[in-house]
Protein backbone atom coordinates (compact mmCIF):
# COMPACT_ATOMS: atom_id res chain seq x y z
CA UNK A 1 0.00 0.00 0.00
CA UNK A 2 2.75 2.42 0.89
CA UNK A 3 4.39 1.76 -2.56
CA UNK A 4 1.38 1.90 -4.44
CA UNK A 5 1.20 5.77 -2.44
CA UNK A 6 4.99 6.43 -2.97
CA UNK A 7 5.03 5.26 -6.99
CA UNK A 8 1.54 7.87 -7.05
CA UNK A 9 3.55 11.18 -5.28
CA UNK A 10 6.62 10.49 -7.49
CA UNK A 11 4.84 9.69 -10.91
CA UNK A 12 2.19 13.68 -9.65
CA UNK A 13 5.51 15.61 -8.53
CA UNK A 14 6.98 14.38 -12.43
CA UNK A 15 4.36 15.48 -13.78
CA UNK A 16 4.20 18.94 -12.01
CA UNK A 17 8.07 19.31 -13.00
CA UNK A 18 7.20 18.16 -17.01
CA UNK A 19 4.65 21.06 -17.07
CA UNK A 20 6.66 24.01 -15.61
CA UNK A 21 9.45 23.17 -17.86
CA UNK A 22 7.03 23.11 -20.98
CA UNK A 23 5.82 26.31 -20.02
CA UNK A 24 8.86 28.18 -20.47
CA UNK A 25 10.37 27.59 -23.87
CA UNK A 26 13.46 28.54 -26.05
CA UNK A 27 13.11 31.40 -28.09
CA UNK A 28 14.91 29.33 -30.98
CA UNK A 29 12.39 26.67 -30.47
CA UNK A 30 8.93 29.03 -31.36
CA UNK A 31 10.96 32.49 -33.09
CA UNK A 32 12.72 32.77 -35.68
CA UNK A 33 15.98 35.26 -35.31
CA UNK A 34 16.12 35.38 -39.32
CA UNK A 35 13.02 36.92 -39.92
CA UNK A 36 11.96 40.02 -38.42
CA UNK A 37 8.57 41.57 -39.00
CA UNK A 38 6.91 44.99 -37.74
CA UNK A 39 3.32 44.86 -37.03
CA UNK A 40 1.52 48.15 -36.47
CA UNK A 41 -2.36 47.89 -35.12
CA UNK A 42 -4.87 48.75 -32.19
CA UNK A 43 -4.21 47.11 -28.90
CA UNK A 44 -7.24 44.16 -28.26
CA UNK A 45 -6.16 42.88 -25.01
CA UNK A 46 -3.00 42.73 -22.67
CA UNK A 47 -2.43 39.32 -20.69
CA UNK A 48 -0.19 39.85 -17.62
CA UNK A 49 0.96 36.11 -17.05
CA UNK A 50 4.01 34.41 -16.27
CA UNK A 51 6.40 33.30 -18.03
CA UNK A 52 5.78 36.54 -20.60
CA UNK A 53 3.34 38.92 -20.81
CA UNK A 54 1.31 39.11 -24.31
CA UNK A 55 -0.15 41.31 -26.37
CA UNK A 56 -2.50 41.45 -28.73
CA UNK A 57 -3.27 43.72 -32.00
CA UNK A 58 -5.70 44.14 -34.52
CA UNK A 59 -3.54 45.23 -37.83
CA UNK A 60 -4.58 46.25 -40.76
CA UNK A 61 -3.22 44.71 -44.30
CA UNK A 62 -2.31 47.51 -46.34
CA UNK A 63 -2.87 45.69 -49.65
CA UNK A 64 -6.13 43.88 -49.06
CA UNK A 65 -7.63 45.69 -46.14
CA UNK A 66 -7.91 42.28 -43.85
CA UNK A 67 -7.84 42.81 -40.43
CA UNK A 68 -5.98 40.26 -38.85
CA UNK A 69 -4.94 39.57 -34.69
CA UNK A 70 -1.34 39.28 -33.82
CA UNK A 71 0.27 37.71 -30.48
CA UNK A 72 3.27 39.47 -29.55
CA UNK A 73 5.52 37.63 -26.89
CA UNK A 74 7.49 39.99 -24.61
CA UNK A 75 9.41 39.52 -21.23
CA UNK A 76 8.69 38.13 -17.99
CA UNK A 77 6.09 40.27 -15.85
CA UNK A 78 8.63 41.30 -13.23
CA UNK A 79 11.52 42.06 -16.14
CA UNK A 80 9.08 44.88 -17.65
CA UNK A 81 8.23 46.23 -14.14
CA UNK A 82 11.98 47.05 -13.29
CA UNK A 83 12.01 48.52 -16.76
CA UNK A 84 9.24 51.19 -16.09
CA UNK A 85 6.40 48.82 -17.68
CA UNK A 86 2.48 48.63 -15.40
CA UNK A 87 -0.21 46.79 -16.18
CA UNK A 88 -2.00 49.87 -17.28
CA UNK A 89 1.11 50.87 -19.45
CA UNK A 90 -0.43 49.84 -23.16
CA UNK A 91 -4.58 50.74 -22.96
CA UNK A 92 -7.43 48.47 -25.33
CA UNK A 93 -7.83 50.60 -28.28
CA UNK A 94 -4.24 52.18 -28.05
CA UNK A 95 -2.05 52.00 -31.80
CA UNK A 96 1.49 50.76 -31.03
CA UNK A 97 4.07 49.32 -33.29
CA UNK A 98 5.78 45.82 -31.99
CA UNK A 99 8.91 44.95 -33.95
CA UNK A 100 10.11 41.66 -33.26
CA UNK A 101 10.78 38.26 -34.89
CA UNK A 102 8.18 35.95 -36.66
CA UNK A 103 6.77 32.72 -35.14
CA UNK A 104 8.56 29.61 -37.06
CA UNK A 105 5.18 27.60 -37.34
CA UNK A 106 3.94 30.51 -40.00
CA UNK A 107 1.27 31.95 -37.15
CA UNK A 108 0.41 35.41 -36.11
CA UNK A 109 2.82 35.12 -33.13
CA UNK A 110 6.01 37.16 -32.94
CA UNK A 111 8.49 37.65 -29.72
CA UNK A 112 8.57 41.49 -29.41
CA UNK A 113 11.85 43.20 -28.93
CA UNK A 114 10.75 46.82 -29.09
CA UNK A 115 7.08 48.19 -28.52
CA UNK A 116 6.56 52.34 -29.77
CA UNK A 117 3.08 54.47 -29.26
CA UNK A 118 2.87 55.26 -32.57
CA UNK A 119 0.96 58.69 -31.78
CA UNK A 120 3.60 59.44 -29.76
CA UNK A 121 6.76 57.76 -30.97
CA UNK A 122 7.74 57.27 -27.44
CA UNK A 123 7.36 53.93 -25.12
CA UNK A 124 5.92 54.14 -21.44
CA UNK A 125 7.53 53.57 -18.76
CA UNK A 126 11.20 54.04 -18.25
CA UNK A 127 11.82 52.45 -21.66
CA UNK A 128 9.48 49.89 -23.48
CA UNK A 129 11.90 47.70 -25.11
CA UNK A 130 10.47 44.55 -24.54
CA UNK A 131 13.70 42.46 -24.55
CA UNK A 132 15.35 41.47 -21.33
CA UNK A 133 19.05 39.57 -21.71
CA UNK A 134 17.45 36.56 -20.66
CA UNK A 135 14.20 36.64 -23.11
CA UNK A 136 16.34 35.73 -26.35
CA UNK A 137 18.20 32.09 -26.47
CA UNK A 138 18.00 31.37 -22.57
CA UNK A 139 14.00 30.27 -22.33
Amino acid sequence: MQTKIFKRSVAAGLLLLAGNVLAHHSFTAEFDSDKPKTVTGIVTKVEWTNPHVWIYVNVKDAVTGEVSNWGAELGPPHGLQRNGWRRDTLQIGTEISVDGFLARNGSSRLNARTVTMTETGGRPGATLDADSSQNQGNN
